[in-house]
């Protein structure tokens, strides 16, 4: 069985910085696209950034110039640096990754609050 790990959320002032962590376990073959989401309390999820196995990236304009995504493929692991972090960057950060086991498809993390105070 496939799990996502994740660590690193916590409560930070306007103008710091937090790292997550997350790590793929299980019996995975191969992973494709790895990146992280958020959810603010009344909002929907959105994508904050993901990355291809290849090193392909995509951010949201809101987070651009601000975080970085990178992964280790011999980890399985993805990482979000956030720097600058701003008080509308509160919400729980989801980790997902699209893995392939005996077949392939969607995988998520149980999710990290991340709280920015002003």
């Amino acid at each position: 069985q496939v799990q996502l790990a994740e660590s690193g959320g916590g409560l930070v002032q306007a103008g710091g910085s937090l790292r997550l962590s997350c790590a793929a376990s299980g019996r995975i073959f191969s992973i494709n696209t790895m990146g992280w989401y958020r959810q603010a309390p009344g909002k929907q999820r959105e994508l904050v950034a993901d990355i291809t196995i290849g090193g392909s990236i995509n951010y949201a304009d809101s987070v651009k110039g601000r975080f970085t995504i990178s992964r280790d493929n011999a980890k399985n692991a993805v990482y979000l640096q956030m720097n600058s972090l701003k008080p509308e960057d509160t919400a729980v950060y989801y980790c997902n990754a699209f893995i392939r086991t005996t077949g392939q498809r969607s995988y998520w993390g149980q999710g990290t609050q991340v709280t920015v105070s002003s």
